[in-house]
């Protein structure tokens, strides 16, 4: 995921999956909450897919995998299904993939990244990547995740035959 917590660290790709489940007849997705404490007090518009950046010469699914296990805790094995490519408003090429998956949200474990803070304090902090995650149906998940990321949302649903979440 990319957040200030991995500012110092600038790539020119990212990758990251999307994982959901069948609850009835219901599409459900996951999606993950920045930790640290810009991002403290931001819900609408703040959430992400499980991503990160790719390494010079690295494959974007299996970037997708390192960074989802680094971000939950939990090891991918299931196929990754493509969703494109997106770019988010500062200009970062994302790489999405859909999984279908099920996990305990509770059992998520994130790592941690060091950051000045206060900012200009000279002291260095350590803060979870991700503070949460949570599956939430695609209207809901359309308000909550990062306006760059919407399109992912709307691919998967495509590619699953759902009714479309598109707003006008």
């Amino acid at each position: 995921m990319e957040s200030p917590l991995k500012s110092t660290r600038r790539s020119a790709s990212s990758a990251g999956i999307l994982m959901y489940r069948r609850v009835g007849s219901k599409l459900e997705v996951l999606l993950v909450h920045p930790g640290g404490p810009y991002w403290r007090r931001k819900d609408e518009g703040s959430w992400s897919i499980p991503k990160g950046e790719m390494n010079a010469g690295e494959e974007a699914g299996i970037a997708a995998i390192r960074e989802f296990t680094e971000e939950t805790g939990i090891a991918l094995t299931a196929p990754l299904q493509p969703l494109g490519e997106i770019r988010q408003r500062a200009g970062k090429r994302v790489l999405g993939f859909a999984v279908e998956g099920d996990l305990d949200v509770q059992t998520i474990k994130s790592n941690s990244c060091e950051i000045e803070w206060p900012p200009r304090s000279g002291m260095m902090q350590a803060f979870p990547e991700i503070d949460r995650a949570e599956w939430f149906d695609l209207p809901v998940a359309r308000g909550k995740i990062l306006d760059g990321q919407r399109p992912f949302l709307d691919r998967l649903a495509q590619r699953l035959g759902q009714p479309g979440i598109s707003r006008a």
